[in-house]
């Protein structure tokens, strides 16, 4: 009855997107092939695919749970149940055209911004290998900020439903449009894979205007020696909110002090910086994993810390696992903001309205800690089968990473979700 219900609760626009990724993809199901190559019959081409089919419950009715900030709605108040949150559809295409020159395009169809599933591309870059170690790529690039940056979509590659809330919403644009260099660096029994990228992104926000990072720029240092990986992450922006841009445009208006708060907040070509280390464990039988990372974006959006530790064991099919994560803010979340005793009376309301609008941005940065237990039941070839609970306990006064909080919403109160979720690759 479940997967029932799922099925009569796509959106026709999902549909359509699903069918239009299919329709191109079977296309090329039967691409030329490299002229002079030794294998004739051999394509320069390689197909993949890959999805996952979700659904969330949250008992939270007063908020929303998403698993991306850039998401409109999700599990709560829109919809005790949401197939949203997690659902979405993939394929990948890679082409060898010399053995020096490559290529690869990744698109997606998920939840938009604007409530849609128009498929978008997630990569998109061209690759030339100047020696079998360094190669330098152009084009579209997932950044390697967190431990499972590059699989964060691919559900299969993932131990649980999602990644940790707490941790990947530190950094909540995860491509680059510009350029990356790599290079594998071999120290014995180490493998260090080094990753330089230098770009930029735009993305629409649900409330309007663009989120947009200029001069984005990152490095990164994977290590991978037997069953454990390490990496380490920095990444710089200068970032751009339209809206709240506008938003600070009217604190302006009430001349030096109103000038002084916003450039101590408006998030206009503001640098924001993160710095995040994980690693992982991963032997035949079970797994450990943890990542903390820190972001400082000079802003409203102040400065946030946060962490998860997960672990599991593999008993056949079944993969049981156990995961903590937290997040808490290291700035201030209120400010007395303007001076309204020293307004005159026509403004002192106005003022006002800002003051209590500058403290709900800023109360809004999340604090919270969620324990979360699942199992993973590979039940067939390349497909899997995960449960997951979540209880989440929101920090006083805050809505932790929930969304679209109506006014019956209790700030520091509990949420419990339940999800579901099926991956496949191909």
């Amino acid at each position: 009855m479940l997967f029932q219900s799922i099925q009569r609760a796509r959106s026709s626009a999902r549909y359509t997107a699903y069918r239009l990724i299919a329709m191109a993809l079977a296309a090329i199901l039967t691409p030329p092939t490299v002229a002079g190559a030794e294998d004739p019959a051999a394509s320069m081409f390689s197909f993949s695919g890959f999805g996952t089919l979700g659904a969330v419950h949250s008992n939270e009715d007063q908020a929303d749970f998403v698993s991306g900030i850039f998401s409109p709605n999700g599990a709560g108040y829109t919809s005790p149940w949401s197939v949203s949150v997690d659902s979405k559809i993939g394929a990948q295409i890679d082409a060898r055209f010399t053995p020096q020159i490559s290529a690869m395009i990744q698109i997606i169809s998920q939840q938009n911004y604007d409530n849609t599933y128009t498929p978008r591309v997630e990569w998109g870059n061209i690759k030339y290998e100047l020696t079998p170690e360094l190669g330098i790529r152009i084009g579209r690039t997932v950044l390697p900020s967190f431990l499972f940056s590059d699989t964060r979509n691919v559900g299969y590659s993932n131990p649980w439903v999602r990644p940790p809330v707490e941790a990947y919403s530190l950094v909540p644009i995860d491509t680059s449009d510009g350029v990356d260099v790599s290079y594998l660096l071999h120290l014995g029994s180490w493998v260090h894979s080094l990753v330089g990228t230098y770009g930029s992104t735009s993305t629409q926000q649900p409330t309007g205007g663009n989120a947009e990072a200029r001069r984005q720029w990152n490095i990164s240092d994977t290590i991978e020696f037997g069953s454990a990986t390490i990496r380490i992450a920095y990444q710089r922006a200068d970032l751009t909110l339209d809206g709240l841009h506008t938003f600070f445009g009217a604190f302006r208006q009430f001349g030096p002090q109103g000038n002084a708060l916003a450039d101590e907040y408006d998030p206009y070509r503001k640098p924001v910086e993160f710095i995040g280390i994980g690693g992982m464990y991963n032997p035949r039988d079970w797994f450990v994993a943890g990542e903390w990372g820190g972001t400082q974006l000079h802003s409203v959006l102040g400065e946030s810390t946060a962490w998860y530790v997960s672990g599991g064991y593999r008993l056949a099919k079944f993969t049981p696992y156990l995961t903590y994560g937290a997040v808490k803010a290291e700035s201030n979340t209120s400010d007395p903001g303007l001076n309204v005793s020293a307004l005159p009376p026509n403004l002192a309301g106005p003022a006002s309205g800002l003051n209590a609008a500058l403290n709900t941005i800023l109360g809004s940065i999340a604090v919270q800690n969620t324990i979360s237990v699942g199992t993973r039941w590979d039940f067939m070839r390349n497909m899997d089968l995960k449960l997951q609970y979540d209880h989440t306990r929101l920090g006083a006064g805050s809505p932790g990473t929930l969304i679209d909080l109506q006014p019956g919403f209790r700030p520091g109160s509990t949420v419990d979700l339940l999800s579901i979720a099926i991956d496949f690759v191909w």
